[in-house]
């Protein structure tokens, strides 16, 4: 018997039993849609935050509280750990850092002062989601962010506080209908009158990335505008020669270290980390999100398997004359188990695609949101195959052998 005369038996056999058949092939393709769903999404979000991380440069490092970079910290000396209520860095030593930091490289200092502010400009007004950030002439340039319309800061602009900003692009869109018209014009941040010198390039949203939906004020004006005493403020550097990261990190690490006033037998209680190094510390957390993924899509194809078992067995009784007859002119044992077997396994793949090509939509749909192209997660897809294939053999195996071992004589007088 040929293999497709076995799968044509096997969609005979769905068909006359469409219920039980599509229940179980149901069940395996949800498994599998949990799985490469979540998977995908993973995927996605990796890229994404590999994209962000890759548009700051690779010459850029970071340094910020240890709170803010989830307790991760640069590998150095051991030193006893400073027990300490507040381990931020404040304004007032970001900027000490700026000015006693002389290795050849740039320095921005930025701090996020609201996350819950509302803009208005006339009629038009935003949800209360919009990020406020303090920052100066240097942070557009090290976080890679072009100018739409208008112009960055200046230094004197940053030192002296006035009532300007810059907008990100959806919030220019929103607030007003020409972008264009945005530059020179006045917004309401909160119950603060703003002046717009900028509109900020598009960036496309993210996990990690949310300039799009961010006003940029000076470091100056947020200090007088906003409460920053329980604020942290990070610093970005980029240095001049990226073979040399290693040896600016150490020597912004000892001047952070001074400014801090640590002593030599206490630990750091700052963070500093390469960009590469916030993106793999990122990715690391999602890997207890696939574990979950994992193990929800094993135990609902565990029970996939026991009701394909179970479809196989009635499949044998309500096919005993069937098989006896298959006997009686000439098949073999082998075949009646190859027959099931594939029975079996035809049922199992056919939800796993069904499955995967749904749990890819799906997970593809943040794709759209984040904008960092279509994901096809094919180790995964690979993976979840080869697992159907699995249940179907061990669904089908034993209902296979049964069969195969009936009498045909026997078989032939089953009512």
């Amino acid at each position: 018997m040929k293999i497709r005369d076995i799968i044509a038996l096997a969609q005979r056999a769905m068909k006359s039993n469409r219920l039980r058949a599509n229940l179980t092939v149901s069940i395996i393709a949800i498994g599998i849609t949990a799985l490469i769903g979540i998977v995908t999404v993973i995927e996605v979000l990796k890229t994404s935050i590999h994209n962000n991380f890759s548009g700051m440069g690779s010459n850029t490092f970071t340094i910020a509280s240890e709170s803010m970079m989830g307790g991760g910290k640069r590998q150095g000396k051991r030193r006893q750990r400073i027990s300490v209520q507040n381990n931020r860095i404040s304004l007032q030593e970001a900027e000490h850092f700026n000015r006693q930091y002389t290795y050849p490289a740039i320095v921005s200092v930025s701090v996020l002062t609201s996350g819950t502010s509302t803009l208005k400009h006339g009629e038009e007004k935003t949800n209360p989601n919009v990020m406020v950030m303090g920052v100066d002439e240097n942070y557009l340039k090290l976080s890679e962010t072009d100018m739409s319309v208008g112009r960055n800061f200046n230094q004197e602009e940053v030192s002296s506080g006035e009532n300007i900003c810059l907008l990100g692009h959806v919030l220019a869109e929103k607030l007003f209908k020409d972008i264009s018209s945005a530059d020179g014009n006045t917004v309401m941040i909160n119950d603060q009158r703003y002046r717009v010198v900028g509109v900020c390039a598009e960036k496309g949203s993210s996990m990690v990335n949310r300039t799009d939906n961010t006003v940029f004020i000076t470091l100056q004006n947020a200090r007088q505008r906003y409460n920053l005493e329980q604020r942290s403020a990070v610093i970005s550097v980029a240095v001049n020669d990226i073979k040399r990261i290693d040896l600016a990190m150490d020597e912004a690490e000892g001047v952070m270290r001074a400014v801090k006033r640590l002593s030599i037998q206490h630990e750091s209680n700052f963070s500093i980390n390469k960009n590469d190094e916030i993106a793999n510390t990122l990715i690391s957390n999602l890997k207890f999100v696939t574990l979950a993924a994992s193990l929800i899509g094993f135990i609902t194809l565990l029970g996939a398997a026991i009701g394909l078992m179970n479809i196989m067995l009635v499949a044998v009784a309500e096919r005993t004359r069937e098989i006896g007859l298959s006997k009686a002119i000439g098949a073999d044992a082998a075949t009646i188990r190859k027959q099931f077997l594939l029975e079996a396994i035809f049922i199992s793949v056919k939800g796993g695609v069904i499955g995967i090509i749904i749990g890819i939509l799906i997970g593809n749909i943040l794709s759209i949101f984040f904008k960092s192209g279509f994901v096809v997660p094919w180790s995964w897809i690979l993976l979840g195959i080869s697992i159907c294939v699995f249940v179907g053999i061990a669904a089908g195996i034993y209902p296979a052998i049964r069969a195969a071992r009936l009498n045909p004589i026997n078989a032939l007088r089953y009512e």
